[in-house]
């Protein structure tokens, strides 16, 4: 952990840049490697087809991001890395926002280890 996933609306495919996006929010968690670390980092993006924003008279989109980590950090921690990524993907999406209707969101979403299993040898790459 931590996990990142966007839905984003498919009428955003050809400006967004999905995959820069994911790039710059692993920086971030990256950077709080303190907190995070390094090899349970996940970034993923699923471009939703079908969806209704609003009354549907416009040609609307959305980005929902959902940022999944594990119980432990403390609220300081999870403030300042939610707003560090919330600011990332707001400058990121900033010149789509200026020119089209488009909302942007991030939820938290923090769980206890019981009921979580992993296997995971990617870690072990950073412990050199």
């Amino acid at each position: 952990m931590p996990h990142f996933i966007i839905e984003y609306t498919d009428n955003l495919k050809k400006e967004a840049n999905i995959q820069e996006l994911l790039k710059k929010v692993n920086e971030v968690l990256i950077g709080r490697k303190d907190i995070f670390p390094i090899g349970g980092i996940r970034s993923r993006a699923i471009e939703l087809h079908n969806y209704f924003i609003a009354d549907g008279s416009n040609d609307d989109a959305f980005v929902h991001a959902c940022l999944k980590i594990g119980a432990g950090r403390s609220e300081d921690d999870k403030k300042a890395t939610c707003s560090e990524i919330f600011e990332v993907m707001k400058d990121h999406f900033a010149e789509l926002y200026e020119s089209r209707y488009l909302a942007l969101s991030l939820e938290l979403i923090e769980f206890s280890e019981a009921g979580t299993y992993k296997h995971n040898n990617i870690h072990q790459r950073y412990k050199k």
